[in-house]
């Protein structure tokens, strides 16, 4: 049985091709500059005011299954910061490589669906290609938004 910390911690291990940095929650940087992105941030939360998915879930739900195996429900955030808003060629210019980092993303999680087996059963994924706000700073970028059930 692996923590919530732990699989965290194996979310941000996952090697992206193309993404230059894969900051885990004790690494996050205070902003981001050029020279870290594409960038991958480990967000174990969402702020309601910049709440990044539109539809509301409930988090942390616990579930009994027989034989009284104990789950909880995680959900969190991996963000993908790519380009900058304010600077450069636009969205335009950025779709083609923000495109190709998903799919880049998407072969990763695949390979390893439960992060070591830190996950019950396989991650849940759904993806959010946008503009996303860090520190005081816009982004083009991707919020994966997984669905995690492990084991207490």
């Amino acid at each position: 049985m692996a923590s919530f910390r732990a699989a965290l911690s194996n979310l941000s291990f996952m090697r992206v091709s193309g993404v230059r940095n894969n900051f885990d929650i004790d690494e996050l940087p205070n902003s981001i500059s050029k020279a870290h992105l594409p960038a991958l941030l480990v967000l174990p939360l969402e702020l309601e005011k910049e709440r990044l998915f539109r539809e509301r879930k409930e988090g942390l739900q616990s579930v009994t299954f027989s034989g009284n195996a104990q789950s909880v429900y995680y959900l969190l955030t991996h963000l993908l910061l790519v380009a900058p808003t304010e600077k450069g060629l636009g969205l335009r210019g950025h779709l083609p490589q923000l495109v190709g980092l998903i799919d880049n993303y998407v072969a990763a999680i695949a390979a390893d669906i439960t992060l070591g087996d830190a996950l019950l059963v396989p991650a849940r994924v759904a993806v959010e290609a946008g503009v996303f706000a860090y520190d005081e700073s816009d982004f083009y970028g991707c919020a994966f938004r997984h669905t995690w059930m492990m084991e207490i």
